[in-house]
């Protein structure tokens, strides 16, 4: 009678254990093929039909639709290049440049991908519309008050995400540096 116990309670913290690991890693995704510069992370292989099976399951379960790898790649950030969670109370600053490509996007999501509600009903904006500097930088304030210049306006939510987009790019999967691809700078400006 023991053994037979002490063989189901194995069986079940042995599916308990299996099925929280497999929900975490489809719900959070795993660092296979990931690329990291600064702030940003991408990965290119997910528009592939080398797409690893936990990046399937992913975006299987959140039903986006990635960008296929010869048309471009997404880079994403959730945290400052110091590595503070970007607060919707607080200002945040994108400046530099980015990789060179065709056309680019800047688009602030919640964390569940939506984009964040906001009253002007501002998400984005791309690399036709932005305002430069005579070298071809810009800077983009995100923040919840209205600022002077490129502004992205945060809603005030606690968390959220920036998405760049760049579209006909070389930057792929053998990009690994600052100096392979340039990506602009994100910085906490000031919190309330």
């Amino acid at each position: 009678m023991r053994l037979i116990v002490v063989s189901v309670l194995a069986m079940v913290i042995a599916i308990a254990v299996g099925l929280g690991i497999t929900w975490a890693t489809a719900t959070r995704g795993v660092n296979v093929g990931t690329i990291t510069i600064g702030a940003w992370t991408a990965r290119p292989k997910i528009g592939t039909s080398g797409i690893d099976p936990y990046s399937r399951a992913a975006i299987a379960r959140s039903g986006e639709l990635p960008i296929g790898t010869g048309d471009g790649v997404t880079f994403t950030a959730i945290a400052d290049d110091k590595g503070r969670a970007l607060d919707g109370r607080c200002d945040v600053t994108v400046s530099g440049v980015t990789p060179a490509a065709r056309f680019w996007t800047l688009t602030v999501y919640d964390m569940k991908g939506q984009p964040v509600a906001n009253t002007l009903q501002r998400y984005g904006f791309t690399s036709e519309e932005v305002v430069r500097e005579s070298d071809g930088a810009f800077e983009v304030r995100v923040a919840s008050r209205a600022r002077a210049g490129n502004w992205l306006p945060t809603g005030g939510v606690d968390r959220y995400q920036l998405a760049l987009r760049l579209y006909d790019t070389p930057v792929g999967v053998a990009t690994r540096s600052q100096k392979d691809a340039p990506m602009p700078a994100v910085a906490t400006a000031g919190c309330p």
